[in-house]
């Protein structure tokens, strides 16, 4: 299973990569526009600074022809590192440019992926993860829960390498359902992650404890100084 922040904002990498076991980072060009002016792939290099190698980075082109998602991938590639997993929407295009990409060695993540017959044949062509929508699936009618069981067992019967990345959050129910359905990682913002730790009847647990623990001991009494 693996946890990876949906941002570009290192403040919240620095932070959460501490705290948590965080597997990546990934981005879009809609979570760049959040960081405002920045110099691009200086920024980038940034967040592999933060994160490390051991960490995957992903960073999606911008260009929605086969040549020119090419040259997009070859750029990162060059401008960061050759570790990077380049996010590539599945359409006609974006299909033609990751069977290329695979072909050459680079690891892809299929992304945009709204159905299963995307994720079919973005797990065909080899990418290394695939990335189902589910809060806009469900938005749009579609049982985003369904669509990633059906996936993993497409890639259990194909016996590919293929992981599937579910995106597109609005809390972190949803985030559960998809792991529960098969999803080996999920990718989310930091509002995902605080909606879930920073419920009050989780402080009021943690509240409760230390005044039980210090009904007996005394205040500011802790186990080191027993």
């Amino acid at each position: 299973m693996e946890f990876m922040l949906d941002t570009a904002n290192l403040a919240e990498i620095k932070k959460y990569v501490d705290l948590l076991p965080i597997a990546g980072v990934t981005s879009n060009p809609s979570i760049v526009k959040k960081e405002g002016q920045i110099e691009f792939f200086k920024h980038m290099k940034e967040i592999r600074g933060i994160i490390g190698e051991q960490r995957s980075l992903h960073v999606q082109v911008v260009a929605t022809d086969y040549e020119g998602i090419i040259k997009d991938a070859e750029t990162i590639l060059t401008k960061i590192d050759k570790k990077v997993f380049i996010k590539i929407p599945v359409n006609e295009p974006g299909l033609k440019a990751i069977k290329e990409l695979k072909r050459r060695g680079v690891n892809i993540t299929a992304t945009a992926i709204y159905t299963k017959f995307q994720a079919y044949l973005a797990i065909a062509a080899s990418a290394d993860y695939i990335a189902p929508y589910f809060n806009r699936m469900e938005n749009l009618n579609i049982d985003p829960r369904a669509a990633i069981f059906e996936m993993a067992q497409e890639i259990e019967r194909t016996q590919s390498s293929t992981k599937i990345l579910a995106a597109s959050f609005k809390n972190a129910g949803q985030v559960n359902s998809a792991l529960e359905n098969g999803s080996q990682a999920a990718t989310m913002g930091v509002d995902i992650i605080q909606q879930a730790l920073m419920m009050p009847s989780i402080g009021q647990a943690v509240t409760d404890f230390t005044n039980d623990w210090e009904g007996i001991f005394g205040t500011g009494i802790t186990i080191t100084d027993l």
